[in-house]
């Protein structure tokens, strides 16, 4: 697939220098280009229409065909970014669609909701690449007759003999391999990532070079559909039965002070818990059942091992890596740590994917905070072997 010739390529635009650069590259490259934004019903947006192939525009020779637009600064799928990919897109003279994907969306915001109000710690954009990115949207450019589907991701596919792999950016600061571990392995052959192979910096030089107005746009940092950052409010708003007040208590089951709501508080976090016990403490446990939140000392947030669940394997034969030294990442801003794996039996639970599958990873070196909830993907080098989701985690 990653031969250009009449190859056709669907890709997600999203407003921002990555996807710009990833479909400038593609046309660079000879393929049959066509720009898609996902309509997710962030807040203000608002465009709706489709912009067909010959009304786009190409650019003159030595500058740009279009006047100079601003360009948003707020992040993924936001306000500004709809009309900052259709502009991108004119000014690469491509088609450029817009998939509305509110209803299928809404999906996402209720798991979030959900994990937090059960006490969980939710990864809404691994669960969006998996249902929408290369889920959705991958059935869209079956629809349009492209081949393939590309994003700006900064992750690399390619091909060992009759093996098709996903491996890490080549850029390790960017590397965005651990989002998209939820990927079905059979659809790697019909994925692209342009700039994976790239750094940030010359990924922004390239878009600057070739006169993209989102060169210098920021890279979006929050959750799109929570652009104040005010995750806990929304859970309130979304289930009202978790804006509950409820007991802090210390390891020995001693209230030590109130909360708001268990869904406030992550597992590790120091900050807020408006506690005075002399020493530092953290959040170590809750318990959504109870509303309860416990804290303690930071060395029981120390996990040695973590079983997880709804296992996607992107390796013909995963058994051949068990026992063997592999790298774990349990949390997206955390690199990569040495583990071992284990395959365990399928067992019937709750799964947002209809995977069954369960593995337990032990790490070589205790780690901190790891929490129910999260993703955790490993690695053999730089390749994804697969990953799940942890649903329990085992102390020292």
């Amino acid at each position: 697939m990653a031969h250009a010739g009449k190859t056709k390529v669907l890709v997600a635009m999203s407003g921002g220098v990555d996807s710009s650069v990833a479909a400038a590259m593609l046309l660079r490259d000879g393929f049959d280009v066509v720009g898609c934004f996902m309509r997710l019903g962030s807040p203000g947006e608002t465009l709706d229409e489709l912009i067909p192939g010959e009304a786009a525009c190409r650019p003159k020779p030595g500058g740009l065909s279009l006047p100079q637009v601003k360009i948003g600064h707020q992040g993924c799928c936001s306000i500004t970014d709809a009309a900052d990919a259709r502009a991108v897109a004119a000014q690469l003279g491509i088609p450029f669609y817009v998939c509305n994907f509110k209803r299928d969306f809404g999906r996402i915001i209720d798991y979030f909701a959900d994990e937090y109000a059960s006490g969980r710690t939710p990864n809404p954009c691994v669960r969006c690449n998996d249902w929408l990115k290369f889920g959705k949207l991958d059935e869209y450019a079956s629809q349009i007759g492209a081949q393939a589907v590309a994003s700006g991701h900064y992750a690399r596919i390619d091909r060992a003999g009759d093996e098709w792999r996903l491996r890490r950016g080549l850029d390790e600061s960017k590397d965005q391999s651990y989002v998209l571990f939820g990927v079905p392995r059979e659809r790697l052959d019909r994925l692209l990532f342009p700039v994976g192979g790239l750094p940030k910096s010359e990924v922004r030089e390239l878009a600057k070079q070739w006169g993209l107005p989102v060169f210098d746009k920021p890279d979006s940092q929050e959750i799109c559909f929570v652009p104040d950052n005010d995750y806990a409010s929304l859970v309130d708003r979304r289930r009202p039965d978790a804006a509950t007040h409820g007991p802090i208590v210390d390891e020995s089951g001693r209230i030590v002070g109130e909360h708001r709501g268990q869904h406030r508080f992550t597992i590790g976090q120091r900050r807020g818990l408006d506690v005075a016990l002399g020493e530092r403490a953290y959040v170590i446990a809750k318990d959504a059942s109870t509303n309860t939140v416990v804290i303690g000392p930071k060395e029981r947030l120390s996990c040695v091992r973590c079983e997880a669940g709804e296992a996607n394997w992107l390796v013909a034969d995963p058994g051949a890596f068990e026992g063997r030294e592999v790298m774990a990442k349990f949390r997206y801003n955390t690199p990569p740590t040495a583990a071992r794996f284990r395959r365990l039996s399928d067992a019937d639970g709750p799964t947002h994917s209809g995977r069954k599958g369960r593995f337990e990873v032990a790490f070589l070196e205790p780690q901190l905070a790891v929490a129910p909830g999260q993703a955790i993907v490993l690695h053999d080098g730089d390749r994804v072997i697969g990953g799940g989701w942890i649903d329990a985690a085992a102390g020292t």
